[in-house]
């Protein structure tokens, strides 16, 4: 995950100015770096704000969002109701999370970051990135994903609003002075992404191809 979260700074960093560098592959250290380069450079960082067209930023992360959406959402209607209690068994997979619980890490993730984008508290019943108990049937967790996902399209559709808050999340490496509504968006579909390849290896350990394989 650590891996996962550290390309999000990078490609935030690059999309603003080539202002993070990536030293270490620690969070902690990848923050730090971020903090420096960021203080050490106001003038670049305050023109290269100046310079970014958001609505250009808003289509274009939009367009991803939706594919990243209709990846993932289609790969989690695939999986049978009764397999969203399956987790692997054959080798070193003791206390990984099960399918279903796959997708509604995914979805309170997205939910956490897309609220801190919008200036929201952090939703109550997501938990520690687990959320909602209550939410526990097929029909009920791919609800939550698709609301999720919906929560992220108002997250960058206010990029670019000035009187807009933004929050630092402590679940994103990026630090209070650094985090962006643009920055906390990608990270939430990469890491979105990133529990899409184990939602892969789950449908195909159970014979299911997942839908955007498919001819």
């Amino acid at each position: 995950m650590r891996k996962v979260y550290l390309l999000a700074v990078i490609w935030v960093g690059l999309i603003c100015g080539g202002i993070v560098r990536a030293q270490s592959e620690k969070r902690e250290s990848n923050a730090a770096t971020a903090e420096a380069s960021f203080a050490a450079h106001p003038e670049k960082t305050a023109g290269d704000a100046a310079a970014l067209d958001a609505g250009a930023e808003k289509r274009a992360l939009m367009i991803f969002l939706k594919s990243v959406e209709k990846q993932i959402v289609s790969a989690a209607d695939a999986m049978p109701a009764v397999k969203y209690g399956f987790a692997p068994e054959d080798g070193e997979f003791k206390g990984v999370r099960t399918f279903g619980q796959q997708v509604k890490h995914l979805a309170a993730t997205n939910h956490i970051l897309a609220a801190a984008a919008l200036g929201e508290e952090p939703p109550r019943d997501a938990g520690d990135e687990a959320g909602p108990d209550s939410v526990r049937t097929k029909t009920e967790i791919l609800n939550y994903l698709n609301d999720s996902f919906a929560h992220l399209g108002k997250a960058i559709d206010a990029i670019g609003e000035k009187n807009a808050m933004i929050k630092s999340s402590p679940i994103s490496p990026l630090p209070a002075k650094a985090t962006t509504r643009l920055g906390l968006t990608v990270e939430a579909m990469i890491h979105a992404f990133s529990h899409y390849g184990q939602m892969v290896e789950y449908l195909r350990m159970n014979g299911i191809v997942p839908p955007a394989s498919r001819p």
